[in-house]
């Protein structure tokens, strides 16, 4: 009896700890997946799809699971593998605006601010690190020009907005394609006379909206699928075609896709990511945005964004109808631009079209106390990566107001002539031109390069991923392709001289 009750004392240690055991290998495995599910799930199927592939290989047989992407470690021993292929399911994800993400971490935002279509970027825990895959059956994307107009619906399977605005001709279901007429909610004859028309009200010679080359920059708010800043790009005018990623799906990925520039955002709390006095034109047509919420503060966002001069046209009921909520909308819009010192430049059937000052006098003879104020001397109006928008108006800096303008030389000198703003950051007009003739000579050699491999005509997107002055994408104005320059939140602010190159671009942060 003593040897067994001995025995039986012994064991219950042995017991107690393996049982301990078991519970923390399944809390740690219920914390460790509910913390990195999405992405453990992600690399899972990611890693069976790339071997399937045979890119998650290193050729011997070994897979290389529990490596890491760059080898053991050992800095003598560098090893390089194969990130794995994400979740097919994940074919559509972007990280920052990903509303999956902000349903499940519960972020507590204003909906009424758009604040839920501002990026929100993942915590580390909930990062892929997986690359993300093509939709089943992608095709090689039909060549621009013609894509403005036709692509393949494989590559953006979504027909959705082909049914919504069926009878405004934004986009035509036509089996394996997808059709773009040209239409939009506001213009469903086509983009081109709209644009004409636009011309016509300015009185711009010949009815062509790039005003013998004085208005080349466009921001298109609540864009769709780009169709207005598609048709621009014939007249050498560029558009930042802007928009949400909203229940519209993916209307941005639709301009990508067309080869028409494009961003994915929105007017909510935070600035846009675009330098002071950028746009020539800023353009809503249907664009469903409360211009006078918060005192005006989006208005004043645009005003922020436009150049001396630059003109707003908007075109919506409030313009042109007459029931009473859309007079009373009317009435105090146009009081806001009054007090903003735009003046209506044109005001025809559904479209308006108000003119900024070019210069500083309006604000400064406005009666004291007139809302809304002059910002506060210290604000940089440049600065912009997750700044909250204020409502104020920007006033010029002095030198713009003694010229009563921006000083840019028309389009297409405007590319390759010193802009004024250089003075801001103390660069040389010699340097620039320098900088300019380098980025020239770099950019030929690339396209020599390329040429045996890479057919001209399948290269229409680019990136830059630091663009600096913009040169390298100035370089290739005589070639069929557009890009969007990227330049660091926390470096050099040299976006603003990318913009009066008559390029566009955004501030990021890598």
């Amino acid at each position: 009896m003593r040897g067994r009750n001995d025995g039986g004392h012994s064991k219950r240690p042995v017991v107690l700890f393996c049982v301990m055991v078991v519970c923390l290998c399944l809390l740690f495995l219920y914390f460790s997946g509910s913390n990195g599910q999405a992405g453990s799930a992600a690399l899972e199927y990611g890693t069976k799809f790339s071997r399937s592939l045979g890119w998650g290989s290193d050729g011997d047989g070994d897979d290389g699971s529990d490596e890491s992407i760059f080898g053991t470690g050992d800095a003598n021993d560098v090893k390089l593998k194969s990130f794995p292929v994400c979740d097919d399911r994940h074919s559509e994800l972007i990280p920052c605006l990903d509303r999956n993400l902000i349903y499940q971490m519960r972020l507590k935002l204003d909906l009424n601010l758009m604040e839920h279509y501002e990026r929100h970027c993942p915590p580390p825990e909930r990062r892929f690190n997986c690359l993300i895959p093509p939709p089943h059956g992608y095709k090689v994307p039909i060549k621009w020009p013609k894509s403005r107009d036709i692509v393949w619906k494989a590559n953006i399977p979504h027909t959705h907005l082909a049914k919504e605005k069926s009878d405004q001709n934004w986009m035509i279901d036509a089996g394996e394609k997808i059709k773009f007429p040209g239409g939009g909610t506001h213009f469903h004859h086509g983009a081109d006379k709209y644009i004409s028309s636009i011309a016509n009200m300015l009185n711009f010679k010949d009815n062509i909206i790039n005003n013998e080359g004085m208005l080349r920059t466009v921001l298109d708010v609540g864009c769709g699928v780009a169709s207005f800043g598609g048709y621009l790009l014939s007249s050498n005018v560029i558009a930042m075609s802007l928009a949400p990623n909203d229940v519209h799906q993916n209307q941005i990925q639709f301009a990508l896709e067309r080869g028409i520039p494009a961003y994915l955002g929105v007017l909510g709390t935070k600035r846009l990511p675009y330098p002071s006095r950028s746009f020539e034109l800023a353009h809503c047509s249907r664009c469903r945005i409360d211009w006078l919420q918060r005192d005006g503060i989006l208005m004043l966002e645009l005003d922020r964004l436009l150049r001396p001069g630059g003109y707003f046209a908007y075109s919506s009921p409030e313009a042109y109808a007459q029931d009473e909520e859309d007079r009373r909308i009317w009435k105090e819009m146009s009081s806001l631009a009054e007090r903003m010192c735009w003046k209506i430049a044109e005001k025809k059937n559904q479209t308006v079209i108000w003119v900024k000052p070019l210069n500083n006098d309006c604000y400064r003879s406005r009666p004291r106390g007139t809302n809304p104020p002059l910002c506060k001397s210290g604000d940089d109006p440049d600065s912009v990566w997750g700044v909250t928008m204020e409502a104020c108006i920007t006033p010029y800096p002095e030198q713009m107001h003694r010229d009563g303008g921006s000083g840019l030389a028309p389009w297409p000198a405007r590319l390759t002539t010193p802009p004024p703003r250089l003075a801001d950051l103390y660069v040389t007009a010699d340097a620039f031109e320098k900088d300019t003739e380098m980025w020239q000579q770099r950019v030929d050699n690339y396209w020599n390069l390329l040429r045996p491999k890479v057919k001209p005509e399948s290269i229409r997107n680019i990136m830059d991923m630091k663009a600096n002055f913009g040169s390298f994408a100035a370089a290739l104005k005589e070639k069929d392709v557009w890009v969007m320059n990227a330049v660091s939140h926390d470096g050099p602010n040299t976006l603003k001289i990318i913009y009066d190159r008559g390029l566009i671009g955004s501030t990021h942060d890598w």
